[in-house]
Order: C-alpha cells, then structure tokens, then sequence
C-alpha cells in the first residue's frame, strides 16, 4: 500500500465551452509570459528599451515552437509514422512532444533575424532571456504532468508519481517524477544565473552559455533515469549524448569568449536617430539658455559697476563742493 504519492490528474484537458484547455500548452504559455517579463526587467537594467524583448520574443517564440517540434518529430518519427499511426498525430502539438535542443536552436535562429532588425548583439539578449528561459522550463514541464508522460523507473518513494492512464503502453503505478526533477532543477539554474550574473558581470553570452551547461548537467541524469521509448546510441539514450555534447560547446564557448572578449557590453541597445537628434536639441536649447544666463549675469555685473562708479563720482564732487564753500 503506497503511504504517499504525487497524484496524476484524471485528464489534461479542462472543457471551457466550446475552448478546450490543455494543461500542456496552457504550462507552455505561461513559461513564456514568465520568460519575456523576467528578460524584460533584465534588459532594462542593462540599458535596454522596454519593450524590446517582446518585440523580438514575437520572432524567437514561433522558431522554437516549430524548432522543438522538428526535434522530438525527428528523434521519435516511430510514434507518427510507424505502422498503425497516424501522420496526422506529428502536427497536434498541444498533445505534447517539445524538444528544448531544436526549441532552443531555432528560437535562436528567430532572435537573430529579430536582433539583426533592431540593430542588438544576439549575445546580450540572450543573456538577459537566460534566466527566464530556465524558469519557463521549469513552468513547462508540468504539462508533462497532465499528460503523464515523462516520467522515470518504478519506486516506492514518498514522492513518487502515480500513473494511472495505459494509453500508449503505459502500465499503471508508482514511478520517480523526472518531470518534477528537471522542474526543479531548472529554478535551481534560473537563480545560479541571477546570482553570477550579478556577481561577475557576465556578458557577450556568457549568462546564456552558463544556462545552457547547468541544464545539460542536469538533464544528463535526469534522462538516464527515464523508461519512455527512446533511441539509443552505444548505450545512452540520444538525448543523453545531446546532453553532453551541448554542455562541452558551451564550456567552451564560456571559456574563449571570457578570453576574447572580457567584461560585459556598455552599451546594449542604441539610441534611435529621432530621439538622438531630439536629445541634441534638447541639449544644445539647454547650453544657449545657460549661455544667454551667463551674459545676462555679466551685464548685470557691468551695470553693477557702472553704478557703483557713478557713485563714486558723485561723493567725490560732494567732497570739493563742500571745501571749496569753507
């Protein structure tokens, strides 16, 4: 008899009228929102525009979904195109199936052309969206959660996660909740990033690149422990090696752009040509009022002068006028 356990939600998906509502996209847009609201206050603090993130986050958002789709379609192509199944099923995303290495990779590519469009260093935008992006994850896989998907080998621990749907081969019981491990983990790298990124000032990437190691680290013995189907390279589940392969590229990258370029941006966004040239001319009405300032004080002064010295003229003829009368 088990003595505790994470229930599984009875379905994922909640009927509002004539709106389904899946727990798994509904987990997606809400890390996506936490992503932009996060990178936004992080932009500005580093001199950005608001507004900015989600301007380009309308670009990389729309990569990443058809990126991460791409990836899990490619490596598990047997559950949509074996025999017996339905093509169809590849398309139905709010179903489930996201791969964060092509959601990361094409968002990326949708970044880009967004960065390139507002004249912004990819670098430094990834570096604010680092943090937000772990944390989007983190909201993220509870969708997994509400399609009992995702979860590792059988066990007995109070925190164990309980299946009970047998759609798709599953066999009901109670099994480790890797969804809630790689949940966890990636808070854990979200504040690491926050903290470093304050501590040492990172920067041209840098922030990003310690994101993408940390939750490689992670994900490589969380995928270990998981049981769902999966392909296999000399032992090792594939995205185990994708895992290690990512973490030793950004390792890398952290570690030449530390060398090459050291420090952070000064300058993250530039100024508009419209408002640089109101800015001029705001500064330049500023020196000509300060300059007409000036001028009035010095013929104030001159008139200060002149008086005094009328003054002066005036006591001194006082002074004769009064001798020569004695």
């Amino acid at each position: 008899m088990d003595l505790a356990f994470i229930p599984s939600p009875s379905r994922g998906v909640v009927e509002l009228g004539p709106i389904p509502l899946r727990g798994y996209a509904f987990c997606i847009i809400i890390g996506v929102f936490v992503a932009v609201w996060l990178g936004n206050k992080r932009w500005i603090a580093r001199g950005g525009r608001p507004g900015t993130v989600a301007d380009i986050s309308v670009w990389a958002v729309p990569f990443g979904l058809v990126g991460g789709r791409l990836y899990h379609v490619i490596t598990d192509y047997q559950l949509y195109f074996s025999e017996g199944r339905d093509w169809v099923d590849a398309f139905k995303i709010w179903e489930g199936g996201l791969g964060i290495w092509g959601a990361i990779a094409f968002g990326a590519v949708g970044a880009w052309i967004g960065c390139r469009r507002r004249g912004i260093p990819l670098p430094a935008w990834a570096d604010a969206l680092a943090p937000g992006i772990a944390f989007a994850q983190a909201i993220g896989r509870w969708g997994n959660w509400f399609n009992q998907e995702l979860y590792g080998k059988a066990t007995d621990l109070p925190w164990a996660l309980k299946i009970t749907s047998v759609e798709d081969g599953r066999v009901p019981g109670t099994y480790h909740p890797t969804f809630l491990y790689e949940s966890l983990w990636c808070i854990g790298v979200g504040f690491l990033v926050i903290w470093a990124d304050r501590r040492f000032k990172l920067g041209h990437g840098r922030a990003f690149a310690l994101y993408v190691a940390s939750y490689c680290a992670g994900r490589a013995w969380i995928e270990y422990m998981r049981v769902d189907d999966a392909h296999h390279v000399l032992g090792l589940r594939l995205n185990v090696w994708t895992a290690i392969v990512v973490f030793v590229l950004a390792v890398v990258y952290f570690v030449l752009s530390a060398r090459s370029r050291p420090g952070r941006e000064e300058i993250v966004e530039p100024v508009p040509a419209g408002e640089e040239s109101a800015k001029d001319g705001d500064d330049d009405a500023a020196s000509a009022a300060g300059d007409k300032d000036t001028a009035g004080g010095k013929d104030e002064k001159k008139d200060g002068e002149t008086d005094k010295q009328t003054d002066k003229e005036a006591d001194k003829d006082g002074a004769a006028e009064s001798a020569k009368k004695g």
